[in-house]
């Protein structure tokens, strides 16, 4: 006899072995029919996997986050399927499932066309009708090597080579088309459904080494129903009208070239942005108690040596060595400069906590490959701060710093913000007491809070925990932007101290703060989340006089002098093109409002006005406008909280 003991406490006997999808049809049809693999005491199974010693199971559904991956997993190998009925010359090699979708990437000499996905998409979607049964096989790994080489699969083949000798290997065998696999997948191909979307083609180095072969890869979408496919490719239409890098040409804010790869070449609408972004966090700084320095982007290798970063971080840094032989590395972090500054001079734990913030420049080497306009650079700017402190204040400290990121990304229009807690990586420095210390007073602080929190097992930062702010922005995209990381480490390692209440030195605590994250990731961002619609108070250029005919000139640039005394980004547009060509025009370049002025607002002393995205216009005594506009841009803040 068999008992299966289910999560609601119940339990099921069964007189022999029981299969995952024998037991969820005893459960119920509804159930039957929407499982797609069973967890047994804690790991994942194959629905038709002989269950045969008591156990606790759980049926995994199509809708559960663990049941989505196997779908997109299942339609992985069924890209495979189709690739090879239809190109049996090409060699598959790996395909797995990813945030929102799988790939596969693929062997073949001919280059894999656009038109060619919609094919592919077809015959995935014949398998599906085929419904043919999925197979679970073991395999002596030899016996499995011998087989790929045998059928010219010879990336398979390398992959499978590379696992332990005498290790029993599982291979899933679905119609003709058999691939290595660790499991579980569905009972069949019909199973899977057609809520997915083949979406499109790549490059890919085999094993991700640039020194290997160039591979195909084939993107997909799957999903556990067509309303939420159809969702995600509405996303994704709406992800691409907000393409930051598109937005960026349209409202000449910054280009990229190949002289300087992941650097930003900044345009001066784009640098007004910049800096209205640098404007906003020094004044809530400012107010919080923090206090601006500056650090070198160029220091002696041997401090990151010594503050752990060489060890940990090297293969990203950027280092160079100097006539007299000395090596310099380009900062990739802020933290060991502000520790530096910290260090001059004898500090009492009554000046403490001590804030210190810099707006600083750090590079890292990324992969030209993932290198993605704003959103991924190598050069980029860092609103850190570091908060040196006693372990008394640890908590209030943190939950301080909380309260203020959540209160400036709602400033910007984020209202849907979650919270990630990360605890220690494999890779770290410092002793697991430490560690223990500093998770402990970061959990504290993050549950006083009383805000709901997710656990991000591992990803800690090398020389602390941390939490990640992660944002959601008008699509339903998520953004992890600022951190707090409490680290227990770095002081220590650096020589930091202060003279404690009795009288000894005492390392301090060190809070790493930063709430964009990189401001031209965050710009980016921002782009895309207002689709270049930004708020009034951040618009590179927040009006445009625009005159209708050329006798109301001189009154256009009295109007633009006004806007300027009272401190508004103003341009005039004079030219002798109709007006309606000129609003067309502004509108694509994202300006939020317009004055336009003709003969007959001079001599009323008036301006007709034209906000961004409304059809019609309405007409106000210049003063009383000016005064709108300046009393909104000053509000620092979304005005009526919606994106494009």
């Amino acid at each position: 006899m068999v008992v299966i003991r289910l999560p609601d406490g119940s339990k099921r006997d069964f007189d022999g072995p029981v299969t995952g999808l024998e037991l969820a049809e005893s459960i119920g049809r509804r159930l039957a029919k929407d499982a797609v693999a069973v967890r047994v005491d804690g790991d994942l199974w194959d629905l038709n996997r002989p269950i045969e010693s008591d156990s606790d199971v759980q049926i995994v559904t199509r809708e559960e986050d663990d049941g989505v991956e196997i779908l997109r997993h299942d339609a992985a190998h069924l890209l495979a399927e189709a690739v090879k009925e239809l190109y049996p010359e090409t060699q598959v090699t790996i395909g797995p499932a990813i945030d929102n979708g799988f790939y596969y990437d693929f062997a073949r000499e001919e280059p894999f066309r656009p038109e060619d996905l919609e094919q592919i998409e077809q015959r995935m979607r014949e398998i599906v009708e085929r419904d043919e049964s999925v197979q679970r096989e073991v395999w002596d790994r030899d016996e499995a090597v011998r087989f790929f080489t045998d059928l010219g699969e010879h990336y398979k083949a390398e992959i499978i080579g590379a696992i332990p000798a005498g290790e029993s290997i599982t291979l899933y065998r679905q119609g003709r088309f058999i691939d290595l696999c660790r499991g579980p997948h569905l009972p069949s191909t019909g199973r899977l459904g057609k809520a997915f979307r083949l979406t499109k083609l790549a490059g890919a180095y085999w094993r991700g080494d640039s020194n290997n072969a160039m591979l195909q890869r084939i993107y997909g979408t799957a999903w556990p129903d067509k309303k939420k496919l159809d969702k995600y490719l509405h996303q994704l239409e709406e992800a691409e009208r907000r393409d930051h890098r598109r937005l960026g040409r349209e409202m000449d804010l910054f280009h990229f070239q190949e002289e300087a790869p992941g650097s930003v070449f900044w345009h001066p609408k784009g640098w007004s942005l910049f800096q209205s972004l640098i404007d906003y966090m020094r004044t809530r700084q400012d107010a919080a108690g923090y206090r601006e320095i500056n650090t070198p982007e160029l220091m002696d290798r041997s401090l990151w040596v010594k503050s752990g970063h060489v060890e940990k971080f090297g293969d990203n840094m950027f280092v160079t060595q100097t006539p007299d032989e000395r090596v310099f590395a380009l900062k990739p972090m802020n933290c060991p400069g502000n520790v530096q500054v910290f260090k001059q001079g004898i500090t009492s734990y009554r000046e403490l906590p001590l804030r210190l913030s810099e707006f600083g420049s750090v590079h890292r080497y990324e992969p030209s490959g993932a290198l993605h306009g704003l959103m991924r650079v190598r050069s980029f700017t860092q609103d850190d701060a570091h908060i040196f402190c006693t372990e008394q204040q640890i908590t209030e400290e943190c939950v301080t710093v909380t309260k203020l990121i959540l209160d400036i990304y709602r400033d910007f229009g984020f209202e849907d913000i979650r919270i990630k807690f990360a605890d220690r990586p494999e890779k770290r420095v410092g002793a697991d007491s430490v560690w223990d210390e500093s998770e402990q007073a970061l959990m504290t602080a993050l549950k006083s809070t009383d805000l709901p929190y997710e656990l991000n097992p591992g990803e800690g930062a090398f020389y602390g925990p941390k939490l990640e702010f992660v944002l959601t922005d008008a699509i339903g995209r998520d953004w992890q932007c600022g951190t707090v990381q409490v680290d227990l480490n770095l002081p220590d390692r650096l020589g930091a101290s202060f003279i404690g209440e009795d009288g000894q030195k005492h390392p301090p605590v060190m809070i790493h703060r930063a709430l964009f994250g990189s401001l031209e990731r965050f710009t980016g961002i921002l782009l895309e989340h207002y689709a270049g619609r930004l708020p009034l108070w951040l618009a590179p250029t927040q009006v445009v006089v625009a005159t209708i005919t050329s006798d109301a000139d001189a009154y256009a640039m009295e109007v633009a002098a006004t806007l300027r005394h009272h401190g508004i980004r103003v341009e005039t547009d004079l030219r002798n093109e109709k007006i309606n060509y000129k609003v067309r025009e502004h509108s694509l370049a994202k300006v939020p409002v317009m004055f336009v002025a003709g003969k007959r607002e001079a001599e009323n002393h008036s301006v007709s006005i034209r906000r961004l995205g409304q059809k019609h216009q309405t007409s106000a005594p210049l003063a009383s406008a000016v005064a709108d506009v300046a009393r909104e841009c000053a509000q620092k803040r979304v005005v009526d909280g919606e994106a494009a």
